[in-house]
């Protein structure tokens, strides 16, 4: 006969197995959701444009932000991490990403809204290259599952200009 120790560790070895095996068949059922979300940002107005005393450029914005993220959730799904930013070229960088607002998504029924603000956090340039500069604001999601890997993406809206002149 077996120990009762031999007979917990055998139990428990299963159960572990078993836990892992619908662990990753879980994650790896997120793989045949194919998400098709939306969004679409609009400046309704651009309040401050101005130069701050070290010499940066620095812009605040009032945006509608319009956007049906619910194929993104399925029940696996913990949460959604969304964010807007601003981007743009310079001399000096390829590649500038200023953070505009940003919101955490808890469930698929507030996946879809409409939300009029102004930026959230400073749209501030190091440097005075905001001046008549073109700009995407993209939309970037982090989908946090229950088990699983997390996974991002992003829809790039084009087309944005800012003055020539501070405001």
């Amino acid at each position: 006969m077996h120990s009762f120790g031999y007979r917990l560790n055998a139990l428990l070895t299963f159960a572990v197995t078993i836990l892992a095996l619908m662990c990753a068949i879980a994650s790896l059922s997120d793989n045949l959701n194919t998400p098709s979300p939306s969004a679409e940002i609009q400046i309704m107005n651009i309040n401050w444009f101005q130069k701050q005393t070290q010499g940066n450029d620095e812009v605040s914005l009032t945006m509608n932000i319009s956007a049906d993220l619910q194929s993104l959730f399925t029940w696996n799904t913990k949460q959604v991490f969304i964010f807007v930013a601003a981007e743009y070229e310079t001399p000096k960088n390829s590649l500038n990403q200023v953070s505009l607002w940003d919101a955490i998504i808890p469930a698929k029924e507030h996946a879809k809204f409409s939300i009029h603000t102004t930026n959230k956090y400073h749209f501030v340039d190091q440097g005075n290259n905001l001046r008549g500069k073109e700009f995407n604001l993209t939309l970037h999601w982090h989908v946090m599952p229950k088990t699983g890997k997390m996974f991002a993406d992003k829809i790039v809206m084009t087309g944005y200009s800012l003055p020539e002149e501070y405001r």
